[in-house]
């Protein structure tokens, strides 16, 4: 179970994350998008961005850091054999584009127990090299309890 003390708990930042070009291409086939902002650094400049503008949910590749240091929290109790993603938010100021350097800090905003099961709520501040705010991705973990022959 997961330890409900760390409920308010923020994490140190990361190290920054430099986005690059290639990874913004990347993601942007991953996940099927053919939008010429993800893809085509003339097209994003023309639309106003500096490079090419990462899809909506590449926020995640950022906040990833933030999670791993929850993960290795020894005091947080989570065990990552049992964890499942249960719900994922972006609230953005503005868009992540090629070039971004960004840092993200994890806050635990609420740790729910329920029919033995742990819902941890984990929100990400993630911001740009002069400290403006990019987006916050919020994930929602559920850390499934034990079963029956586990616990024997």
């Amino acid at each position: 179970m997961v330890n409900a003390e760390i409920q308010g708990r923020v994490y140190p930042s990361t190290a920054p994350y430099l986005v690059g070009r290639e990874k913004v291409r990347e993601f942007a086939r991953a996940v099927l998008s053919e939008s010429p902002l993800h893809l085509d650094p003339d097209a994003a400049r023309a639309a106003g961005f500096a490079d090419v503008v990462a899809p909506p949910t590449f926020a995640v590749v950022v906040q990833e850091a933030t999670l791993a240091q929850l993960l290795a929290d020894p005091e947080a109790g989570v065990d990552f054999s049992r964890v499942v993603h249960g719900d994922q938010r972006f609230t953005y100021t503005r868009p992540i584009v090629a070039g971004d350097e960004l840092t993200a800090t994890l806050t635990i905003a609420a740790v729910k127990q329920l029919g033995g099961h742990s819902m941890v709520t984990a929100s990400s501040a993630i911001v740009d090299v002069a400290g403006e705010h990019v987006v916050t991705a919020i994930s929602t973990l559920v850390v499934r309890a034990a079963e029956e022959e586990d616990q024997a």
